[in-house]
């Protein structure tokens, strides 16, 4: 029979700042939310406290767009600071119009404006019109790093997923997306299972990490929610040890470039 998959909120994390002991608090608030890590358990991090956390701000005024950030400004209509911080983290421009920069980050991944972000982003004085958030530089990383703190203090052997929202190809709208994962595999491979009429799966596999993201996403929200922290239970998957970079589509398998 199968487990319940079971997602429990966060409430009460703080505002997180640059240097702030991001595994700490997040231990603080699951105490706090009557929540005990057990063996199996997935912490859903939402990547803006990851991000704040590791002191990924940029202030726009400080930024010196270079003549490509200027040229592509001109073509999508942006701040040329804000997309000369988009070129310096992808490894490639695939698309512009305006409101429009679609680039493939220097993680691999293809998204928007390489989910530099200006929402839910404040500076030292508390305003947030001039201040963009940037992808951690190594949200697998970062997930590891956050992973061995909580099995430190709790004895449990969990899993951290890092998640941001992004856009899909073919589909409007956003959807929680993996970014960083530690303790898991992002990709579940159901090649040689058996359907219930005995029949083997040839090449179905499981984006397990993008499917969980996104119903974490769910109770995090978009907006004024404050909950960017999710605890996950009843994961129907084993744990084990896993990379973003599975669920990257290599170059030479894309059909549409």
């Amino acid at each position: 029979m199968a487990v319940p998959l079971q997602l429990f909120p966060l409430n009460g994390l703080p505002m997180i700042k640059p240097g702030d002991d991001l595994p700490g608090l997040l231990l603080r608030v699951l105490t706090e939310n009557n929540l005990r890590i057990e063996d199996g358990d997935i912490l859903v991090l939402a990547q803006k406290i990851v991000s704040k956390a590791e002191g990924r701000i940029y202030k726009l005024s400080e930024i010196e767009p270079s003549a490509e950030a200027r040229r592509i400004a001109e073509t999508t209509e942006k701040d040329p600071a804000f997309v000369e911080l988009v070129l310096r983290e992808s490894a490639e421009v695939l698309r512009t119009r305006p409101g429009t920069l679609i680039v493939r980050h220097k993680l691999g991944f293809v998204c928007a404006n390489a989910g530099i972000d200006h929402s839910n982003v404040s500076g030292p004085e508390g305003t947030g019109d001039d201040y963009v958030l940037l992808l951690p530089v190594d949200p697998d990383g970062s997930a590891n790093s956050i992973k061995e703190r909580i099995e430190k203090e709790t004895g449990k052997i969990i899993g951290v997923l890092i998640i941001d929202s992004h856009g899909r190809a073919w589909r409007l709208g956003t959807v929680g997306t993996t970014i960083g994962i530690a303790g898991f595999h992002a990709l579940v491979d159901l090649r040689g299972w058996e359907d219930i009429y005995g029949y083997k799966l040839r090449i179905t596999q499981v984006a397990a990490a993008d499917e969980l993201a996104g119903a974490a996403s769910l109770i995090m929200g978009q907006a004024a929610e404050r909950i960017p922290a999710v605890l996950a239970r009843g994961y129907p998957y084993p744990l084990s040890s896993g990379s973003v970079q599975e669920l990257v589509r290599p170059k030479d398998m894309d059909l549409f470039r």
